[in-house]
C-alpha cells in the first residue's frame, strides 16, 4: 500500500492517491503529487475544491518569487494540480491554463577516470564503496542501485537485472568482472540475504540519503572542487562510453532512457567534441602573440623604435 494513504489524511488527496494507485503510478509519484496539493491548500486554508485558477496564479507566483522552488518542484506542484483538476475533481475551465516552467538547460557534471578513482579510495565503509562502485560501472540511477537485490545478479550471463527503474521499465545492463569480483568481496564481508545493500534491518534497502552523505564526504577528502552527487557516476559512465566509441544508441538503452534526445546531451560534455575544436590563436604566428619571448634570449622581443631604425639607416 502507497505511504501516501499513511500520510495523507484529507478525503481529496487520499481520493487522488487512489486515482493514481489505479493508473499503476510509482509511489514516489503519489507522495509527490498529494503533498503539492496538500502545501497548495494549506497556503489558501481552503480546501481544494474551493480553489480556482486565480488561486494557482498567485501560488505559482509565490513558488517563484517568495518559496524560490526550484524549476523541479514548480513543475512537480504543475503535474499535481493539473492531476487534481482533470482526474480527481474535475472542473469546467481548461486545465491547460496552468503554465509549466521552462527549465533551464545546463549540461551534467562529468569526472574524469582520475577523479573517480580518487573519490573511490575515500570511501572507508564497504557497504557505501561498492553502492558507488556499481553506479559507476553499470550507470544506475540511486534508488536502481539501491533496491537490487542477490538474484538480479546474474554471474553467468555477467548481467545484472534492473527491476522497476525510472517509469516501472525493466532492462538488463552488463556487469564487467571488476564489478562482480568488488561485490563479492562486499558481500564476504556483510553477508546480504535480501537487498544487495540492506539499510538498518535487511528487509528495507539502504537509504538514498546515506550515500548522498557518503558521495559528499568522499568528494571532499578527494579534493574534487565538482559538485559531485551519486547521479555524477552516471554521467560520468555515460560520457565513458560515448568517449570509447560505444553507439549512442547502445547507451541509451544502457541508461534506461525513454527518449533518445535525452542521452544527446552527451554530446556536448565528451572530450573529442571539444578537442577536434582547433582555436583561432593557434593559426596566429608566434612574434604576434602578446608577449613573445625568444626562447634563445628568454627575454621579451622588442622592436626598436621606427625613429631609431631611420637614424641608423643614414649612419
Amino acid at each position: 500500500m502507497p505511504s501516501s494513504y499513511r500520510k495523507r489524511q484529507t478525503p481529496i488527496t487520499k481520493r487522488m492517491a487512489e486515482d493514481m494507485l489505479v493508473r499503476n503510478l510509482a509511489v514516489r509519484t503519489i507522495d509527490t503529487y498529494t503533498y503539492q496539493v496538500e502545501r497548495f491548500a494549506r497556503h489558501f486554508g481552503k480546501l481544494p475544491e474551493d480553489l480556482g485558477p486565480e488561486q494557482i496564479r498567485e501560488f505559482q507566483l509565490w513558488l517563484i518569487q517568495v518559496n524560490k522552488a526550484s524549476w523541479s518542484q514548480f513543475n512537480q506542484a504543475v503535474c499535481a494540480l493539473r492531476f487534481l483538476y482533470t482526474v480527481t475533481i474535475p472542473r469546467p475551465w481548461s486545465v491547460a491554463m496552468i503554465p509549466f516552467g521552462k527549465r533551464p538547460k545546463k549540461l551534467p557534471t562529468v569526472l574524469g577516470q582520475e577523479e573517480v578513482h580518487d573519490l573511490i579510495q575515500c570511501v572507508a565503509h564497504p557497504k557505501h564503496r561498492a553502492v558507488l562502485l556499481t553506479l559507476y560501472a553499470a550507470g544506475l540511477r540511486l534508488a536502481e542501485a539501491t533496491n537490487l537485490k542477490l538474484p538480479d545478479i546474474d554471474s553467468q550471463r555477467m548481467q545484472l537485472k534492473v527491476n522497476s527503474g525510472k517509469g516501472g521499465k525493466d532492462r538488463y545492463v552488463p556487469i564487467s568482472p571488476r564489478l562482480l569480483a568488488e561485490l563479492r568481496t562486499y558481500w564476504k564481508i556483510g553477508r546480504p540475504s535480501n537487498y544487495l545493500f540492506p539499510g538498518k534491518t535487511p528487509d528495507v534497502p539502504l537509504s538514498g540519503a546515506t550515500v548522498q552523505k557518503a558521495c559528499k564526504l568522499a568528494a571532499a577528502q578527494a579534493r574534487i572542487t565538482k559538485n559531485v552527487t551519486p547521479h555524477t557516476l552516471r554521467h560520468s559512465y555515460a560520457t565513458g562510453l560515448l568517449e570509447a566509441g560505444v553507439d549512442l544508441m547502445a547507451i541509451s538503452k544502457l541508461l534506461g532512457h525513454s527518449s533518445f534526445l535525452t542521452t544527446m546531451i552527451y554530446l556536448h560534455c565528451r572530450r573529442q567534441h571539444f578537442n577536434s575544436v582547433p582555436s583561432p590563436i593557434d593559426w596566429l604566428p608566434a612574434r604576434q602573440c602578446p608577449r613573445w619571448v625568444d626562447p634563445t634570449l628568454q627575454t621579451p622581443q622588442q622592436t626598436p623604435p621606427a625613429q631609431d631604425e631611420d637614424n641608423n639607416h643614414l649612419q
